[in-house]
Formats: structure tokens, sequence, C-alpha cells
């Protein structure tokens, strides 16, 4: 597996993994309305313009995962961790993340994920993560806010 910055013609293949990776997320809530299922194409090509997008390729060069992060004021904001539903559990997510840490100039890192996602608050808590945060955001929909400082990594 190799971990490097997407391409513009990257941008379909990962909006269709984030499709499919975020069925789970969907089916877990109820709701196949979420934003990471409404994202269009054009909405992924200017979040590229403005943030670090990172692919995770197979040996073939299929890409099995993604991730994307901006930098404002100090703090990465890390958001999409997607991995194919076919290679979870297998650290892609988890290289994902350590490759943004370690490519951001950031001094905190922060992110979020709702509070029935067990298994996304798992990895980000064993990565070193910690909750500061709650906010509902709809009915039944609880965002829990993570952070880690540059000196934690």
């Amino acid at each position: 597996m190799q971990i490097t910055k997407a391409e513009k013609s990257d941008l379909t293949q990962i909006l269709k993994l984030q499709y499919l990776a975020y069925q789970s997320e969907a089916k877990l809530y109820n709701d196949y309305s979420i934003p990471p299922l409404k994202q269009t194409l054009e909405e992924l090509h200017q979040e590229y313009e403005k943030s670090l997008i990172l692919k995770a390729t197979d040996e073939s060069g299929e890409i099995i995962g993604s991730v994307r992060a901006y930098t404002d004021n100090g703090t990465a904001y890390i958001g999409r961790v997607i991995v194919h539903t076919n290679r979870q559990g297998q650290g892609i997510g988890t290289k994902l993340i350590n490759t943004v840490e370690r490519e951001s100039s950031a001094t905190r890192y922060e992110l979020f994920t709702g509070s029935k996602s067990a298994k996304n608050l798992r990895l980000y808590e064993y990565l070193g993560y910690k909750r500061f945060r709650e906010q509902e955001v709809a009915n039944g929909l609880i965002l829990v806010y993570l952070e880690k400082y540059a000196g934690d990594l």
C-alpha cells in the first residue's frame, strides 16, 4: 500500500469510494441524506483546491482509502477518513491519519464522528485523540469532536 497526494484525476474514484464507505454510517443513523452521500464531484473539486487530499492505493494502483485535511489558525481539520469496505480493519485509516499529521505543520488536530460510530471513535481514541465536545445537529445525531496536539504525536 502507498499513500500519496491525490491528483484531480483521482477525484471521481475517491467520490465513488466515499459513497461506498459511508453506506454503513447512513445505515447506522438510518439517514441516507448525510453530507458525504450528497457531495457532488464539483464540490469535491472545490475542496481539492483548499485542502490536502491523500489517497491510499493498493499494489495494482486502485484507490482503497482517502482522507482530507485543511489547516486554519494552527489547527488541522481532518475529515472524510474513508477506507474501502473490503479493506477496513487493516490499518489503512491509521496510516492515512498518521500521514496527515506528519505532513502538516499544525500544532493541533481536530476531527469528528457521530456518537453511534463506535469503530471510528475507537480508532481515533487509539490514535491519541481526546473528546472535547459533543453537539446535536439533528434528531438523534450527535457529533463527537476529538482533538490531539502536536506534542502528543
